[in-house]
């Protein structure tokens, strides 16, 4: 308490834990604390507990205080190669979460309109009929009851071939890259990743050792004829073919194509990234690269928490047999096995028709949504800038004139409490200038009042230009 490292408020262990700490007889140590307690250095706060005065005594305050340490300064860490790449790596996140979320915050789903009760009464149920076993360690590929529901569910909505002996439970998207990363890949083998594409998984692949190798993509999404002119032996490609982010293309029947008979004539890995294929408004997604797949080469990727909430951290593998022991393998060394309580409401929820209630739902409120926040722009912005808003997906994009600095334009946004991702972020390459705005998570009335507000602070700049 002298020397600060006990402040005022700060709740004191009790006598009983205390004296087994210090080997010495309880009786010691309530003495020890009714001394204190005299002398106004602790008061009592009920039930037995003590904690240090608010006020302390006269005499205290005029003890003299140590010399505060020399600053010293200190040579900076030596790092790992791997932690180095870490360290330079870009953040996937860089926004400070808040609820609800500000315009146009990307990829964050409605929490609004979650249903917080029917979740709440699910896990209560869980809960209170855990079985003691369901307290101790847990399978490391999962929730047997959550695999299953999860390859029906996959089966069913997206035709995914699969039993619930490949799905591999994650801790959402990120931990899911990491993890094949490790299995997959030498420090120096060459990963296809897609530009512009996402800087998540191009960070993932860096941090295990990877070079990664951008690979253009345009309307058809990514061109497999210039990777394997760049890159011919990469060990694996990483792709979003449903909805290509950030660019919204849907990758065509010859790229599909083009792709399966790469990674099957030279042995090299496809991770098919299925991050928001739940959200198209007026058609089907296609058939997932995975269905197609006869050479065992593809690994299916997806996550609940764009569809639920982010903070749920569930995510999903789809890997072929072959490597699913693998797999499993490696996860027990990195964090053992997933929460049960966490899996065991999500497979209810599936199982019981909510998931797939609530992604109707949300199909609805994203389509409103989107149409509003095009219209808004439209009116706002005018021929100034070019709105792209595929038909799908949780973000669009503001395409920008061609000597605008979309990084420049973020951080005047950002500035005026306005979300933006520039294009730019996601690409090694010369870019139109483009901003990545979100509005599946933006409320309506937040929508008008953010398009009104992005206006302002882009026009001068744009119209400057």
């Amino acid at each position: 308490m002298v020397d600060g490292r006990l402040t005022a408020g700060m709740r004191l262990p009790s006598t009983r834990s205390l004296a087994g700490d210090l080997g010495v007889s309880r009786s010691t140590v309530v003495l020890a604390f009714s001394q204190l307690r005299m002398e106004g250095y602790v008061e009592s706060i009920g039930r037995g507990a003590t904690r240090v005065s608010d006020r302390l005594p006269d005499a205290m305050t005029r003890v003299e205080r140590p010399m505060p340490a020399k600053r010293q300064t200190h040579t900076p860490p030596a790092l790992s190669a791997r932690g180095t790449a870490a360290a330079r790596a870009w953040p996937v996140f860089e926004t400070v979460a808040s609820a609800p979320a500000r315009a146009f915050r990307t990829s964050v789903p409605a929490l609004d309109v979650f249903p917080v009760d029917i979740w709440g009464r699910l896990a209560a149920r869980r809960w209170r009929t855990a079985p003691p076993a369901a307290l101790s360690y847990g399978d490391s590929a999962g929730l047997p009851a959550l695999r299953r529901a999860v390859a029906d569910y996959l089966t069913r909505a997206r035709a995914v071939r699969c039993t619930a002996d490949q799905i591999l439970i994650t801790a959402g998207s990120q931990h899911a890259l990491d993890l094949a990363a490790r299995v997959l890949l030498d420090p120096g083998d060459e990963v296809w990743m897609e530009d512009p594409g996402y800087f998540g998984a191009a960070g993932a692949f860096a941090v295990n050792g990877a070079r990664v190798i951008p690979v253009p993509v345009d309307a058809e999404g990514l061109d497999v004829a210039a990777g394997r002119k760049l890159a011919p032996g990469a060990k694996l490609a990483f792709v979003t073919p449903a909805r290509q982010l950030p660019l919204g293309v849907t990758m065509s029947e010859a790229r599909r194509t083009a792709i399966l008979e790469w990674a099957a004539e030279t042995g090299a890995w496809i991770i098919e990234d299925d991050y928001d294929s739940e959200f198209r408004y007026a058609t089907r997604p296609l058939r997932p690269l995975q269905s197609r797949d006869e050479s065992g080469r593809v690994i299916f990727m997806g996550t609940f928490s764009k569809v639920l909430f982010p903070a749920l951290r569930l995510g999903y593998l789809v890997v072929p047999a072959p490597l699913a022991e693998a797999v499993t393998s490696a996860r027990q060394h990195i964090d053992f096995c997933p929460p049960y309580l966490t899996q065991a409401t999500m497979a209810d929820f599936i199982v019981e028709g909510h998931f797939e209630r609530h992604i109707r739902r949300m199909r609805g409120i994203y389509s409103s949504r989107r149409l509003l926040l095009v219209r808004l722009l439209t009116r706002h912005l005018g021929a100034l800038v070019d709105v792209d808003a595929p038909d799908a997906g949780m973000n669009l994009i503001v395409w920008l004139p061609a000597a605008a600095n979309d990084q420049a334009c973020v951080s005047a946004l950002g500035a005026a409490g306005i979300d933006a991702l520039p294009v730019s972020r996601f690409s090694r390459r010369k870019l139109r200038p483009g901003l990545l705005l979100g509005f599946s998570g933006i409320r309506e009335p937040d929508l008008r009042t953010g398009a009104a507000k992005l206006a302002s602070v882009l026009k001068p700049l744009l119209e400057k230009r």
